[in-house]
């Protein structure tokens, strides 16, 4: 996840989804072993993560999120010079827990901003420090 200023994604040109204020955009991978509970654990624990400015969470100050789901996060670049894809989820698993994570932040009063699943995107985004932090569970 970046913390960033603003930020917006766009498909074939056309904006579907932004922020225009201080918040979060989280870049999503989901991996074979991923499932509905981790989806809404992984969440909540974003929602209160203080590290936004004066060490706040987005929930302190209902800061929005852009949430883009990206496999590319688990290609294995270990043999070869062609990453293997194969420890991202298939889209038929990944996409309906992509779905619960976003949803999760909405039940817990979050403003979300989404992608589009499995679309080419365009990310722009201001990065805030910049501050980029890697959260696994």
């Amino acid at each position: 996840m970046q913390r960033v200023t603003s930020a917006r994604v766009r498909v074939a040109g056309e904006v579907v989804g932004g922020i225009d204020r201080p918040g979060l955009v989280v870049l999503l991978g989901i991996t074979h072993d991923d499932t509905v509970a981790a989806a809404g654990e992984l969440a909540r624990k974003i929602w209160g993560l203080r590290i936004l400015r004066g060490e706040r969470s987005c929930s302190d100050i209902g800061a929005p999120l852009l949430v883009i789901s990206q496999f590319t996060l688990y290609g294995d670049t270990r043999k070869g010079r062609r990453p293997s894809w194969g420890a991202a989820a298939p889209a038929d698993l990944a996409e309906p827990l992509y779905d619960t994570f976003c949803t999760s932040l909405e039940d817990a009063g979050a403003t979300v901003a989404r992608g589009v699943f499995g679309a080419q995107m365009a990310v722009e985004l201001v990065n805030d420090g910049p501050v980029t932090v890697l959260l696994e569970r």
